[in-house]
C-alpha cells in the first residue's frame, strides 16, 4: 500500500498534466477534502488519487472535470466525506501534541534570544513563574487553534466559486492573525506574576526550546 505522503507527492506530479480549467476544478476539490482534518488521511489521499486518475482519463477523451464529476463539486465532496472513516484518535492526539510543542518551543527560543540580547539595552529578569507561564501557554495554544480554525473556514468558503475574492479573503485572514497576535502580546504584558518562581536563564530557555521543537518534529514524522 502506498503511504499518504507518497500519494501526496504523486498527486502533485500528476496534476501538472491537467488543463487550466480541470486544475482549478480539481484543486478546489482537493483543498476542500484535505481541510477535513478529522478524516483518515490515508483514505482521503487514496480517494483524491482515484478521482484525479478519472479526470486525467476523461481529459484524454476531451472531457472536462465538470463533465465527469458534475456541476456541484462541493456536494460530491460532501457525499464522499460522509463515507470516509475518521482519523485514528492516536493520530489526532499526536497532531495536537505536535502543534502545542511546536508553539511552546518557539516561545522558549524567542524568550532565550530576548534574554540574551535584551540586557544590552535594558535589564531583564531571568525569573519564571510556572503558574503564569502555564496560563500564557494555554492562551497561545487556544488562540492559535482558533485562528487556524477560522482561517480554514475562510479558505473553505472561498472554494467552488466562479468569482474569487483573494483580497477580501486575505484581509479576513490577516485580521484574524492580528487579533490572535494581539491576545498573546496583551497576555504577556498584563498577566500578573502568580505563585512561586525560579531562575531560568537564556541558555536553558534556548536548549529547552530546541528540544521541544525536535520532539515536535519527531511526532510529525
Amino acid at each position: 500500500m502506498i503511504e499518504a505522503k507518497q500519494l501526496i507527492e504523486l498527486n502533485n506530479q500528476k496534476r501538472t498534466g491537467l488543463s487550466e480549467e480541470n486544475e482549478k476544478y480539481y484543486s478546489d476539490f482537493l483543498i476542500y477534502m484535505r481541510l477535513q482534518l478529522t478524516l483518515s488521511e490515508q483514505q482521503t489521499e487514496e480517494v483524491l488519487m482515484e478521482i484525479l486518475d478519472h479526470i486525467i482519463d476523461g481529459q484524454r477523451e476531451g472531457k472536462t472535470a465538470r463533465m465527469i464529476l458534475g456541476d456541484d463539486p462541493k456536494a460530491y465532496a460532501d457525499d464522499i466525506i460522509e463515507q470516509l472513516p475518521l482519523e485514528k484518535k492516536r493520530s489526532i492526539v499526536t497532531f495536537v501534541s505536535s502543534l502545542a510543542l511546536n508553539l511552546f518551543g518557539y516561545f522558549l527560543l524567542i524568550r532565550g534570544l530576548l534574554l540574551l540580547i535584551g540586557p544590552m539595552f535594558k535589564e531583564i529578569s531571568n525569573e519564571v513563574y510556572p503558574v503564569t507561564y502555564s496560563i500564557l501557554a494555554l492562551l497561545i495554544f487556544f488562540s492559535s487553534l482558533m485562528g487556524v480554525k477560522i482561517i480554514f473556514s475562510i479558505i473553505k468558503n472561498s472554494l467552488f466559486k466562479e468569482k474569487q475574492t483573494p483580497m477580501k479573503d486575505s484581509i479576513k485572514a490577516g485580521t484574524m492573525g492580528m487579533i490572535s497576535t494581539g491576545i498573546i502580546i496583551c497576555s504577556i504584558y498584563f498577566l500578573p506574576d502568580i505563585g512561586p518562581s525560579f531562575m531560568f536563564p537564556w541558555y536553558a530557555s534556548l536548549i529547552s526550546g530546541a528540544l521541544l521543537l525536535g520532539l515536535s518534529y519527531f511526532l510529525k514524522k
